[in-house]
């Protein structure tokens, strides 16, 4: 199985930031939460620190990371890990996407996502519900 990481970045204002994904990849243009391949040697956490740098351009610290949820597609080998984060360094930048923006719960849930985001999303929108 292939292991990727995901990261929900959420506001003061119950925002979640979303990336979308670059006309020239698999679900080009398609929303999803910023995150990435976990590497051979790196845990979990390491690697969501690793990408959100390179995705974002921010830190987030692995006491600011919360696990959430988990996604799979047995038949492709995928599975994907959804923490939840609400505090980092830096201002988000668009660094690997076709574009980033905040979007409130309903919003997040009426964009095109990749199958295993969608999930995660609902999941995402469950916890920010409970408060």
């Amino acid at each position: 199985m292939l292991e990727v990481v995901a990261v929900a970045l959420i506001d003061n204002h119950g925002r979640t930031l979303l990336q979308q994904r670059r006309a020239d990849r698999s679900h080009g243009g398609l929303w999803e939460f910023p995150g990435g391949k976990v590497e051979p040697l790196e845990t979990a956490i390491d690697g969501l620190i690793r990408e959100i740098d390179e995705e974002l351009g921010i830190a987030v610290q692995q006491r600011d990371l919360a696990w959430l949820a988990r996604a799979e597609d047995a038949a492709a080998g995928l599975v994907i890990g959804l923490y939840t984060c609400r505090r980092w360094t830096g201002a988000p930048q668009c660094l690997d996407a076709a574009a980033i923006g905040w979007f409130v719960p309903a919003a997040m849930l009426a964009l095109p996502m990749p199958p295993l985001d969608l999930p995660l999303a609902e999941a995402l929108c469950a916890m920010l519900a409970k408060g």
